[in-house]
């Protein structure tokens, strides 16, 4: 088998989930260079590992750069990443939106690698999240109007987020004020609705936003009506999704439940009398998103309406397994350039 020289840009949270899944994955690698701000020595993965300096010139000796930092790195390291004939697996939002870059879950849409140009983007975690369980119901049905509200665990703040949540745990149980900086307000024994900046011309936050943009993107469907309110929960690292689903054809809950049994990268947990549904706790450290909870919409008098519920671990599913299985992906259609 053909192996590839792979780096590593960015080395918080999701970076060392990229290490960890190229290991265990056991992703061809001839070489793997990780990559940051400042050489140093880190625990990564349970290992002591070097990490280098990032600098333009270190793309000429790899084959497939995965870009776990922040979206000023990935600005600023594209177009040598491109000149090199590397190919950058992005996980920051500064391309996304790109006409020219693929935005890919490749249980999704993995024949969008086929026309990359040197990038390809990793769709925001929620956005993940959900088509995975969403896109099979849309080819089989035809999804025409989605309205999300999310759940979201801290991990989607990085390390920092993990950490702050944990800490005012302690805080609290120590009788202690609890510490505030990750997050605008306390998340121990609260609820946030509000993740990242809001569009003051409709005031939904840009975290909403993406879930719509990103899906139209993904599915190839412009029109698609989709409304999102987005929830930061005090939970360590799995988000969750509450999905009212509105398509062109009648579909039974029965229907949709046959057709994710059969789909990759969903597992139904759907067993409600047996306390059987998707949690984030069972969801975390897990590859498949869990979904469940599936029923008729009941404010509707057609069969065109379902009420879903999926957990997924953000971490993984959302952000460091996609880009792995992106990265086997162009493996398998011979899509690495050099």
């Amino acid at each position: 088998m053909k192996k590839y020289k792979v780096g590593l840009v960015g080395v918080g949270a999701v970076g060392a989930e990229m290490v960890r899944m190229l290991r265990e994955r056991e992703f061809p690698c001839e070489s793997l260079r990780i990559y940051a701000s400042r050489e140093r020595e880190e625990l990564i993965d349970g290992e002591m590992r070097h990490v280098l300096q990032a600098s333009a010139d270190i793309f000429a000796d790899l084959d497939i750069a995965l870009f776990a930092g922040g979206t000023a790195a990935s600005i600023e390291y594209r177009d040598a990443v491109v000149k090199a004939g590397c190919v950058m697996i992005d996980n920051s939002r500064a391309f996304r939106q790109e006409a020219d870059v693929p935005l890919v879950v490749p249980q999704v849409n993995a024949e969008d690698l086929e026309w990359h140009h040197g990038v390809i983007a990793n769709p925001n975690c929620t956005t993940a999240i959900m088509l995975e369980a969403v896109a099979p119901l849309h080819r089989a049905k035809k999804l025409r109007r989605l309205v999300a509200a999310t759940y979201q665990a801290a991990s989607g703040a990085g390390a920092k987020g993990m950490e702050e949540l944990e800490e005012q745990m302690k805080e609290i149980v120590a009788g202690k004020e609890p510490t505030v900086s990750a997050f605008q307000h306390q998340l121990t024994f609260n609820l946030i609705p509000h993740i990242d900046k809001f569009d003051e011309t409709n005031w939904y936050t840009l975290e909403e936003l993406k879930m719509r943009n990103e899906a139209r993107k993904m599915l190839h469907a412009p029109d698609l009506m989709i409304s999102c309110t987005s929830v930061r929960v005090p939970i360590p690292r799995a988000h969750s999704e509450s999905l009212n689903l509105e398509f062109e054809d009648e579909i039974t809950p029965e229907e949709a439940r046959a057709i994710l049994a059969e789909a990759k990268g969903v597992r139904v947990v759907d067993d409600p009398l047996s306390n059987q549904y998707p949690m984030p706790l069972d969801a975390t450290g897990k590859y498949d998103v869990l979904a469940g909870r599936i029923r008729q919409d009941i404010s509707r008098n057609d069969k065109r309406g379902l009420e879903m519920f999926v957990s997924g671990d953000q971490l993984l599913r959302g952000a460091a397994l996609n880009a792995v299985e992106i990265a086997e992906e162009l493996v398998k259609r011979d899509l690495v350039r050099k």
